[in-house]
């Protein structure tokens, strides 16, 4: 028991960091729509930790907590004036426009943290225990397993009504555009590349940067904002 709390400890930091800022966030600022997304995955993770239903406990949690100390990084890079990584600048810059809906918020952040946090954040597990991407990839599956479900949930719940979702809609046209499945099979590419470049310096450090800049790309794409 004493191991499994000191295992989950960290996981418990990064929740009370993520609820912290679901209390001091406004409800409609995008950043916070995503923080209640991705609050819910890692509670559900460190509920999962606690029961016992990852079958490398050790490797689970560091590979959660070295994923949200990415997005924490860059929520803190923003608060400080800092410019955070290229992935998440679109969402921290039009976190308060209103022509932009919660969903699009939710997508962008999860877009920005599976497409390029989850490779980075295998690396640093991998790092952390001395060990190859192929020793977490049932970690990684089981918690891109969590996002996919959230994934689905996060569109029943945020996702205009019948009436106004019609097929015409610009919406219906950005939701179709992206894919959790495959951002997460890119994501897994990515990381295992990244993982084989770690001796190579600068071919290492420009692939992140190209990563980071796509993934940019696409979360800005994801925010166009839109007619009411």
């Amino acid at each position: 028991m004493v191991q499994l709390e000191h295992l989950t400890a960290p996981v418990d930091a990064v929740v009370a960091r993520m609820r912290a800022l679901d209390t001091a966030l406004p409800a409609r600022d995008g950043v916070a729509v995503f923080n209640r997304v991705y609050l819910a995955v890692t509670e559900e993770i460190d509920r999962r930790l606690d029961t016992g239903e990852f079958p490398d406990p050790r490797a689970a949690a560091a590979l959660d907590v070295r994923f949200a100390e990415r997005y924490l990084a860059a929520v803190d890079a923003a608060a400080a004036d800092r410019r955070p990584p290229a992935c998440w600048r679109p969402l921290f810059q039009l976190r308060r426009h209103p022509g932009v809906r919660p969903l699009q918020f939710a997508l962008a952040g999860v877009n920005a943290h599976i497409g390029h946090d989850l490779a980075l954040a295998v690396v640093d597990a991998c790092r952390t225990l001395g060990c190859e991407p192929a020793d977490l990839e049932d970690e990684f599956d089981r918690v891109g397993d969590l996002l996919v479900s959230l994934e689905e949930r996060i569109r029943e719940d945020l996702m205009p009504g019948p009436d106004l979702l019609q097929i015409a809609d610009p919406l219906t046209h950005l939701l179709g555009s992206w894919s959790l499945e495959r951002a997460r099979d890119a994501t897994w590419a990515a990381a295992r590349a990244l993982w084989a470049l770690r001796h190579c310096g600068d071919v290492a450090e420009e692939f992140t940067e190209r990563l980071d800049a796509a993934v940019g790309f696409a979360g800005r794409m994801l925010l166009t904002p839109l007619p009411d």
